[in-house]
Protein backbone atom coordinates (compact mmCIF):
# COMPACT_ATOMS: atom_id res chain seq x y z
CA UNK A 1 0.00 0.00 0.00
CA UNK A 2 1.66 3.50 -0.95
CA UNK A 3 0.90 5.67 1.82
CA UNK A 4 -0.27 9.36 1.19
CA UNK A 5 2.21 12.35 1.87
CA UNK A 6 1.34 14.82 4.25
CA UNK A 7 0.51 16.99 0.73
CA UNK A 8 -1.50 14.48 -0.58
CA UNK A 9 -3.90 14.49 2.24
CA UNK A 10 -4.07 18.30 2.11
CA UNK A 11 -4.57 17.90 -1.20
CA UNK A 12 -7.09 15.11 -1.28
CA UNK A 13 -8.93 17.41 1.57
CA UNK A 14 -9.15 20.57 -0.19
CA UNK A 15 -10.59 18.58 -2.91
CA UNK A 16 -13.10 17.24 -1.48
CA UNK A 17 -14.35 20.61 0.36
CA UNK A 18 -14.19 21.89 -2.86
CA UNK A 19 -17.00 19.55 -3.75
CA UNK A 20 -18.72 19.21 -0.89
CA UNK A 21 -17.95 21.30 1.69
CA UNK A 22 -19.46 24.73 0.56
CA UNK A 23 -22.59 23.11 -0.66
CA UNK A 24 -23.06 20.97 3.26
CA UNK A 25 -22.15 24.39 4.59
CA UNK A 26 -24.73 26.48 2.46
CA UNK A 27 -27.21 23.73 3.17
CA UNK A 28 -26.31 24.08 7.21
CA UNK A 29 -26.37 27.49 6.88
CA UNK A 30 -30.20 27.93 5.54
CA UNK A 31 -31.30 25.00 7.49
CA UNK A 32 -30.13 27.30 10.26
CA UNK A 33 -31.94 30.26 8.90
CA UNK A 34 -35.45 28.06 8.45
CA UNK A 35 -35.13 26.83 12.27
CA UNK A 36 -34.13 30.48 13.99
CA UNK A 37 -36.44 32.08 11.12
CA UNK A 38 -39.29 30.27 11.81
CA UNK A 39 -38.76 30.39 15.91
CA UNK A 40 -38.62 34.39 15.11
CA UNK A 41 -41.73 34.00 13.43
CA UNK A 42 -43.70 32.40 16.33
CA UNK A 43 -42.11 34.51 18.33
CA UNK A 44 -43.13 37.63 16.41
CA UNK A 45 -47.13 35.94 16.45
CA UNK A 46 -47.16 35.55 19.88
CA UNK A 47 -45.64 38.88 20.72
CA UNK A 48 -48.85 40.11 17.85
CA UNK A 49 -51.32 38.23 19.92
CA UNK A 50 -50.35 39.05 23.20
CA UNK A 51 -50.52 42.82 22.21
CA UNK A 52 -53.55 42.12 20.32
CA UNK A 53 -54.97 40.91 23.54
CA UNK A 54 -54.35 43.36 26.28
CA UNK A 55 -56.07 46.57 24.12
CA UNK A 56 -58.85 44.12 23.45
CA UNK A 57 -58.98 43.67 27.07
CA UNK A 58 -58.85 47.48 28.04
CA UNK A 59 -61.71 47.75 25.19
CA UNK A 60 -63.97 45.67 27.58
CA UNK A 61 -62.77 46.52 31.05
CA UNK A 62 -61.89 50.58 30.55
CA UNK A 63 -64.14 51.48 27.73
CA UNK A 64 -66.82 52.54 30.71
CA UNK A 65 -67.69 55.77 31.81
CA UNK A 66 -68.58 56.44 35.52
CA UNK A 67 -72.27 55.12 35.20
CA UNK A 68 -70.95 51.76 34.04
CA UNK A 69 -72.22 52.27 30.37
CA UNK A 70 -69.55 51.80 27.73
CA UNK A 71 -67.96 55.37 26.79
CA UNK A 72 -68.34 55.34 22.98
CA UNK A 73 -65.39 57.88 22.71
CA UNK A 74 -62.69 55.62 24.39
CA UNK A 75 -64.02 52.20 22.72
CA UNK A 76 -63.70 53.75 18.82
CA UNK A 77 -60.04 54.72 20.43
CA UNK A 78 -59.49 51.37 21.55
CA UNK A 79 -61.12 49.81 18.44
CA UNK A 80 -59.44 52.38 15.93
CA UNK A 81 -55.93 50.85 17.81
CA UNK A 82 -56.64 47.40 17.51
CA UNK A 83 -57.30 48.26 13.52
CA UNK A 84 -54.38 49.92 13.14
CA UNK A 85 -51.77 47.52 14.42
CA UNK A 86 -53.72 44.72 14.02
CA UNK A 87 -55.50 45.04 10.99
CA UNK A 88 -57.93 41.73 10.44
CA UNK A 89 -56.74 39.93 13.46
CA UNK A 90 -59.66 38.14 15.63
CA UNK A 91 -59.24 40.52 18.45
CA UNK A 92 -59.28 43.83 15.61
CA UNK A 93 -62.65 42.08 14.43
CA UNK A 94 -63.79 40.94 18.11
CA UNK A 95 -63.34 44.75 18.68
CA UNK A 96 -65.69 45.47 15.99
CA UNK A 97 -68.60 43.64 17.01
CA UNK A 98 -67.92 45.17 20.21
CA UNK A 99 -68.19 48.90 18.33
CA UNK A 100 -70.72 47.65 16.34
CA UNK A 101 -72.91 46.73 20.01
CA UNK A 102 -72.12 50.19 21.65
CA UNK A 103 -73.28 51.75 18.62
CA UNK A 104 -76.59 49.83 18.45
CA UNK A 105 -77.29 50.73 21.94
CA UNK A 106 -76.49 54.35 21.15
CA UNK A 107 -79.02 54.41 18.65
CA UNK A 108 -76.77 54.80 16.13
CA UNK A 109 -77.32 51.95 13.07
CA UNK A 110 -75.33 53.21 10.60
CA UNK A 111 -72.31 52.95 12.22
CA UNK A 112 -73.21 49.47 13.99
CA UNK A 113 -73.40 48.31 9.75
CA UNK A 114 -70.42 50.21 8.87
CA UNK A 115 -68.41 48.54 11.60
CA UNK A 116 -70.26 45.15 11.00
CA UNK A 117 -69.75 45.11 7.35
CA UNK A 118 -65.80 45.56 7.92
CA UNK A 119 -65.63 42.36 9.33
CA UNK A 120 -68.34 40.53 7.25
CA UNK A 121 -66.10 41.98 4.14
CA UNK A 122 -62.58 39.88 5.25
CA UNK A 123 -63.99 37.65 8.41
CA UNK A 124 -60.97 36.29 10.03
CA UNK A 125 -62.52 33.09 10.67
CA UNK A 126 -65.96 31.46 9.37
CA UNK A 127 -67.67 31.95 12.72
CA UNK A 128 -66.56 35.79 13.26
CA UNK A 129 -68.44 35.99 9.47
CA UNK A 130 -71.62 34.16 10.51
CA UNK A 131 -72.18 36.50 13.40
CA UNK A 132 -70.92 39.84 11.47
CA UNK A 133 -73.23 38.00 8.93
CA UNK A 134 -76.89 38.08 11.83
CA UNK A 135 -75.82 41.05 13.42
CA UNK A 136 -75.77 42.75 10.36
CA UNK A 137 -79.31 41.52 8.89
CA UNK A 138 -80.61 43.05 12.25
CA UNK A 139 -79.33 46.10 12.25
CA UNK A 140 -80.63 46.22 8.36
CA UNK A 141 -84.02 45.08 9.98
CA UNK A 142 -84.04 47.98 12.45
CA UNK A 143 -83.71 50.24 9.61
CA UNK A 144 -86.54 48.74 8.22
CA UNK A 145 -84.36 47.27 5.65
CA UNK A 146 -85.51 43.65 5.57
CA UNK A 147 -85.98 43.38 2.27
CA UNK A 148 -81.97 43.78 2.30
CA UNK A 149 -81.31 41.72 5.13
CA UNK A 150 -82.79 38.59 3.84
CA UNK A 151 -80.84 38.88 0.83
CA UNK A 152 -77.84 38.76 3.30
CA UNK A 153 -79.28 35.33 4.30
CA UNK A 154 -79.59 33.83 1.00
CA UNK A 155 -77.37 30.87 0.37
CA UNK A 156 -76.59 27.79 2.65
CA UNK A 157 -75.77 28.09 6.52
CA UNK A 158 -73.07 25.84 8.09
CA UNK A 159 -74.81 23.42 10.30
CA UNK A 160 -73.64 25.03 13.24
CA UNK A 161 -75.19 28.17 12.59
CA UNK A 162 -78.32 26.98 10.34
CA UNK A 163 -80.59 27.36 13.58
CA UNK A 164 -79.81 30.60 14.40
CA UNK A 165 -79.95 31.77 10.58
CA UNK A 166 -83.05 30.30 9.99
CA UNK A 167 -85.08 31.67 13.01
CA UNK A 168 -83.74 35.09 11.79
CA UNK A 169 -85.14 34.46 8.35
CA UNK A 170 -88.08 33.90 10.02
CA UNK A 171 -88.56 37.32 12.14
CA UNK A 172 -87.41 39.13 9.00
CA UNK A 173 -90.35 37.32 6.94
CA UNK A 174 -92.51 37.44 9.55
CA UNK A 175 -91.85 41.72 9.04
CA UNK A 176 -92.31 41.46 5.93
CA UNK A 177 -95.77 39.50 6.34
CA UNK A 178 -95.12 36.36 4.64
CA UNK A 179 -96.35 34.37 7.43
CA UNK A 180 -96.32 31.13 5.75
CA UNK A 181 -92.56 31.07 4.76
CA UNK A 182 -91.74 32.64 8.26
CA UNK A 183 -93.60 28.97 9.40
CA UNK A 184 -91.36 27.37 7.38
CA UNK A 185 -88.16 28.84 8.37
CA UNK A 186 -88.91 28.41 12.07
CA UNK A 187 -89.65 24.97 11.74
CA UNK A 188 -86.44 24.39 9.60
CA UNK A 189 -84.75 26.02 12.80
CA UNK A 190 -86.40 23.48 15.14
CA UNK A 191 -85.44 20.60 13.29
CA UNK A 192 -82.08 21.76 13.32
CA UNK A 193 -81.38 22.20 17.30
CA UNK A 194 -80.40 19.54 19.26
CA UNK A 195 -82.92 17.09 20.83
CA UNK A 196 -82.09 18.87 24.11
CA UNK A 197 -82.01 22.46 23.33
CA UNK A 198 -84.48 24.86 24.83
CA UNK A 199 -86.89 25.72 22.19
CA UNK A 200 -88.83 28.15 23.95
CA UNK A 201 -88.94 30.85 22.29
CA UNK A 202 -89.22 29.73 18.81
CA UNK A 203 -91.98 27.67 20.00
CA UNK A 204 -93.61 30.27 20.99
CA UNK A 205 -92.97 32.35 17.66
CA UNK A 206 -94.73 28.94 15.92
CA UNK A 207 -97.82 29.42 18.24
CA UNK A 208 -98.21 33.26 17.42
CA UNK A 209 -98.24 32.40 13.25
CA UNK A 210 -100.67 29.63 14.30
CA UNK A 211 -102.89 31.84 15.92
CA UNK A 212 -102.63 34.06 13.47
CA UNK A 213 -103.83 31.47 11.05
CA UNK A 214 -106.99 30.63 13.14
Amino acid sequence: MVSRTDEEELAVIKDWWQRNGKPLLTGGVLALVVVFGWQGWQKYQSNQAQGASQIYQQLLETALNPAGEPDAAKVAELAGKLNNEYAGSHYAQYGSLFVAKVAVEAGKLDDAAAALQGVLDKPADATLGELARQRLARVLAAQDKAEEALALLAGEADTAFLASREELRGDLLVQLGRTDEAHAAYQKAKAALAEDAAVGGLQMKLDDLAKGDA
